[in-house]
């Protein structure tokens, strides 16, 4: 081969080289521009795989752990799982997304796995220099393992987890679960908890660890406070509108974080879902089982308190419930009105009409009562629980239709209050006045309560807030409503310093209009001030004052109403209609449920004194017990302040 062939060939070698070369270069270039490009646009984007940690002692959160591992694969979500002593947690500012399996163990600390991932969390947390903004860019869910044996330390260090990750700016996809090793109920509190982690990261999460932020305009709404002023201008035009609040106050995932949904024509599967993913993560948060697409039931502090026989709620004392058996349920999380008090912080969606998939009553009654014993079995092996109360609560015997939302929205109510009946389960049904057509077409109820939050059109708009324009018209209808009823019927009424506690005048001019068997006056539990309620510890009224205002009402009706009953640690009384509840002095206000279950079987009409019974001596107002079932043993917790 001669010297200038040699040297073509060696210049054609080079030039492909440098072409290779360039072209290499450009494209990681134009990759690199792209990545940047993204990234500026998606702060909160992080190539690194998602982390799922554990701290473990004796192997049961690596089990569980793995388990949940399997379960985010399957699903096409892809961690790193590792145990805490293999990961630097400096690094933690860099995940997108972190789960953690965590054990409690001796003396309420971390297994030694975990000792360095914990100080370094709870000293990040008191270190000035850090700041709340450490770690802005996670998503990240806790679920803690421990016994319920050590009742002080239970699951001390998932809680502290949480709550430290939140504190440098975390964002907690899911609340904070829990289970007990001892419990029997561990692995399937586990699963449920993992099932509700892939569905809330498999709207949101791709493969390559990055957030997709997606909010479609049906989501989103308009978050000012006071939307319920342009609702009244519409007055009766805009009847069919819905407004679905996903705010929650601040107490779920940010706005920038929406879980995508299949829709259909803005409908799931055609039809629209009342409890969005956003909203349920949220209500689980705060303890609600979910039932179906707009159901809930939740298990009540009273009803541990009597499992433990350490008191009754008020409805013992005034009607004789075992609260201990008592179930807490709403068939709809959905409401008319956003209260000024309302304790759940409006962590529900708010319509003025039913427009929403529909459940079966029936299911409902059956996944309710299910996910109530569950709760109630969750009780076995808690200090102070006692045996035969547990097995009487797994049969429960009252339903109170309340909670967060309006029950009486549902479509189906009456199949619903059927079901509960012919269980033999009495029905406690409160609804918010502004459905006076429902209330008409309502069957026997065991008891039928109206929210009397306000006595005059101005403050019931400032107190309640309604969606209705003519909300003062609908209100008074209801009870109109109510006054036709023949069945036990009850006014609640919420005090608020410096709302409504100044209407007795008002609030007696409503007497007539209802007539109700009961008035219940209770002052409001301060839940702490968020951006849907701006109340203090101020508006809370003492016993005293709520005493003093049933007292003034009491004789205001000069004779019609008395004072019979008191609840103090509730700061609540009741007012009872005299001629029908008071028998030679003594009074019943309590309940013989067995009487009224065979007069519904029945299917006559019946009144409310048909199944009234003898209320005791402790629960009467003014007796010593203050409403405290003498029967019961008080129990008042230690609280050791350190002096400051």
């Amino acid at each position: 081969m001669s010297s200038s062939s040699t040297l073509t060939i060696t210049t054609h070698l080079t030039l492909i080289t440098l072409l290779t070369a360039a072209t290499s270069y450009f494209f990681y270039k134009s990759r690199r521009l792209k990545l940047l490009k993204f990234q500026s646009l998606n702060p909160n984007f992080s190539p690194r795989k998602p982390k799922l940690l554990y701290i473990s002692q004796t192997g049961t959160s690596k089990t569980l752990a793995h388990r949940l591992h399997t379960q985010l694969s399957s699903n096409n979500l892809f961690f790193d799982i590792l145990d805490a002593k293999d990961y630097e947690p400096e690094e933690l500012h860099k995940e997108s997304v972190v789960l953690i399996v965590v054990s409690t163990w001796e003396d309420g600390n971390p297994p030694s796995s975990g000792r360095f991932f914990g100080n370094w969390l709870s000293e990040s947390v008191s270190d000035f220099r850090v700041g709340n903004l450490l770690l802005s860019g996670v998503k990240f869910a806790v679920f803690g393992v421990g016994s319920r044996m050590y009742d002080k330390t239970y699951n001390v260090v998932g809680r502290e987890f949480s709550k430290g990750m939140r504190a440098l700016g975390g964002t907690e996809v899911l609340g904070f679960c829990e289970g007990d090793v001892d419990g029997g109920e561990l692995e399937e509190v586990f699963d449920e908890w993992s099932r509700n982690v892939v569905g809330v990261l498999k709207g949101g999460l791709e493969g390559n660890g990055g957030y997709v932020c997606d909010v479609s305009d049906e989501e989103v709404v308009d978050e000012d406070e006071d939307d319920y002023d342009d609702e009244e201008e519409d007055g009766e035009g805009g009847e069919e509108g819905i407004v679905d609040l996903e705010d929650i106050a601040g107490r779920g995932p940010s706005r920038n974080f929406v879980v995508e949904v299949k829709k259909v024509n803005g409908k799931v599967n055609g039809e629209k879902e009342m409890v969005t993913p956003v909203i349920r993560a949220s209500l689980v948060k705060q303890g609600y089982k979910i039932i179906g697409s707009h159901s809930g039931v939740k298990i009540c502090r009273w009803t541990k308190s009597q499992l433990r026989g350490r008191g009754g709620c008020y409805k013992h004392s005034f009607y004789g419930i075992d609260s201990h058996r008592c179930m807490e349920a709403t068939p709809s999380l959905a409401c008319a009105n956003k209260c000024v008090f309302c304790w759940r912080h409006h962590t529900n969606p708010v319509g003025k009409s039913w427009q929403w998939k529909m459940d079966d009553p029936l299911d409902i009654v059956n996944t309710a009562i299910d996910l109530h014993t569950k709760m109630i079995k969750q009780m076995k092996g808690v200090p102070g629980v006692k045996a035969e109360r547990l097995l009487e609560g797994l049969s429960p015997r009252h339903c109170a239709l309340s909670l967060v939302g309006e029950p009486i929205m549902y479509p189906e109510i009456n199949s619903l209050v059927d079901e509960l009946h012919q269980r033999r389960i009495s029905t406690f049904l409160v609804t918010n006045a502004q459905f006076p057509e429902k209330i008409k077409a309502l069957r026997p109820i065991t008891q039928l309560y109206v929210s009397v939050d306000a006595a005059t059109k101005e403050s019931l708009k400032a107190v309640d807030r309604p969606l209705f324009g003519d909300f003062w018209e609908r209100f008074l209808d209801s009870l109109k409503s109510l006054r036709e009823k023949k069945q036990r019927t009850v006014y609640r009424l919420t005090l608020v310093k410096g709302w409504n506690t100044e209407e007795i005048d008002a609030y007696y001019s409503l007497f007539d209009v209802g007539d109700p068997d009961f008035i219940e006056i209770k002052g409001v539990t301060y839940c702490g001030s968020s951006a849907t309620s701006k109340l203090t510890m101020e508006n809370v009224p003492w016993h005293a004052d709520v005493k003093s205002f049933s007292e003034a009402l009491a004789e205001k009706s000069k004779g019609v109403y008395e004072v019979a009953c008191e609840h103090v640690h509730s700061c609540c009384v009741l007012l009872a209609k005299v001629d029908k509840f008071k028998i030679n002095g003594q009074w019943f206000t309590w309940i013989d449920y067995e009487k009224f279950h065979d007069l519904v079987a029945l299917g006559k009409p019946f009144d409310s004194k048909d199944y009234m019974a003898p209320t005791p001596s402790w629960a009467a107002y003014g007796a010593e017990e203050g409403g405290f079932d003498p029967k019961q043993i008080r129990y008042k917790k230690e609280r050791h302040h350190k002096a400051k």
